[in-house]
């Protein structure tokens, strides 16, 4: 599934998400959505315990080839049959005929799909915690360091650093909170048949062997699910986007107010020597920007006809690794760039004495301004510790 190429892994598959999101672990989730199916039926009575063990037991990514099964999805628009056929000869007489026992393609594409998204969401929102961490750190150290607040890119009125701070951290509170009721609770099993009129039990017992939700009813043509996901991806991205936006404005030569910090040979340029590039900030950027169409791609795939689409349902399996890709990794530079970020109070007040040297009132921030900005991040991180 994985679509981004080796030249340009630094940036796009950055962090602890990328390892759950190659080829092998893709297959490796569907093989799990098979062993828990084949674990369900032998529960319902439906084929033997000796069988269910048997498919369990094939059920390894290092047995199958992905390349080959992807090379042979060419002729069938899914990649199952070819996996199906293989695990048939994994398993071998007389418990070939149990694999894949009343499931359809969908079935396990869809369950995999959230299997790796459970997987993937774990590494990626413990990034996002630890980003959010640093950032609380940031605005509980310099809740009382002046610097020029900007609107519209231009000075405005004095405020303090770590208010700033203070609402990155609400910010990625907001949208992993809203990625952690994703996980918990709406990544679904899908164990509808052919037509979505399987009864319901199976798809109870693969959901809690699978660590997943219980859909209510088959959902392989009502797209709310993979929607749901896209869209926490998407905002989580565009939050980490404006943090890697700040970074980049305030640490322009001109202003100087924050810079990178880590390793210092990093953020050099081919050409001049004096720059000092803001690695991780560009590279969360570089992520994030490429999140909102692959969103739209998920939203427009949620117009499917009948009870299976063509088409729409097949453009949501990679668009959907990719999401969690680019998000996972925006959320691995992010930490690495707010847990390395140096802020120098001297240029945030020596930017504030040119703004009250241009005749602008209300240059310096006053005392009951201090204590706004105090009181405000109190709650961002009294709300953040729970």
């Amino acid at each position: 599934m994985r679509s981004e190429s080796d030249l340009f892994a630094g940036v796009y598959r950055h962090g602890a998400t990328a390892a759950e999101l190659t080829d092998e672990a893709f297959l490796q989730a569907l093989l799990d959505v098979e062993a828990a199916l084949a674990v369900a039926c032998a529960d319902e009575g439906m084929i033997s315990r000796e069988a269910a063990e048997a498919i369990v037991a094939a059920c390894v990514a290092d047995r199958f080839d992905a390349a080959e099964i992807g090379r042979d999805a060419t002729s069938h628009a899914t990649p199952v049959i070819s996996l199906v056929a293989r695990l048939r000869e994994e398993v071998g007489e007389p418990h070939a005929r149990s694999v894949h026992l009343g499931a359809t393609s969908q079935d396990i594409i869809d369950t995999a799909l959230m299997v790796v998204a459970f997987r993937a969401l774990a590494p990626l929102l413990l990034d996002v915690a630890a980003g959010a961490d640093a950032a609380a750190t940031l605005a509980e150290t310099h809740r009382r360091t002046p610097m020029v607040g900007r609107t519209l890119l231009q000075q405005a009125l004095p405020t303090c650093f770590g208010l700033r701070a203070a609402t990155w951290v609400t910010g990625i509170d907001a949208a992993a909170g809203r990625l952690h009721q994703i996980r918990g609770a709406e990544l679904a099993a899908q164990m509808g048949g052919p037509v979505g009129a399987r009864a319901p039990e199976i798809a109870t017992r693969v959901a809690a062997q699978l660590q997943l939700a219980d859909p209510v009813l088959p959902w392989q043509a009502v797209r709310v699910r993979p929607a749901g996901l896209a869209c926490g991806l998407g905002v989580l991205a565009g939050v980490l986007g404006k943090i890697a936006r700040d970074v980049t404005l305030l640490a322009q030569q001109e202003v100087g107010e924050v810079e990178e910090g880590g390793d210092p040979s990093r953020g050099g340029s081919s050409a001049m020597a004096h720059k000092h590039n803001p690695v991780a900030a560009v590279s969360v950027l570089a992520c994030s920007k490429r999140v909102p169409g692959l969103v739209a791609t998920i939203l427009a795939c949620m117009e499917q006809e009948h009870e299976r689409a063509a088409g729409a349902w097949q453009a949501e399996w990679e668009t959907q690794v990719e999401l969690l890709g680019l998000t996972g990794s925006a959320a691995a530079w992010c930490r690495e760039l707010l847990e390395n970020l140096r802020v120098d109070p001297a240029r945030m007040r020596e930017n504030l004495d040119r703004l009250a040297a241009s005749g602008a009132a209300d240059a310096e921030p006053t005392a009951a301004q201090f204590d706004a900005c105090d009181q405000l991040i109190d709650r961002a991180l009294a709300e953040h510790a729970r």
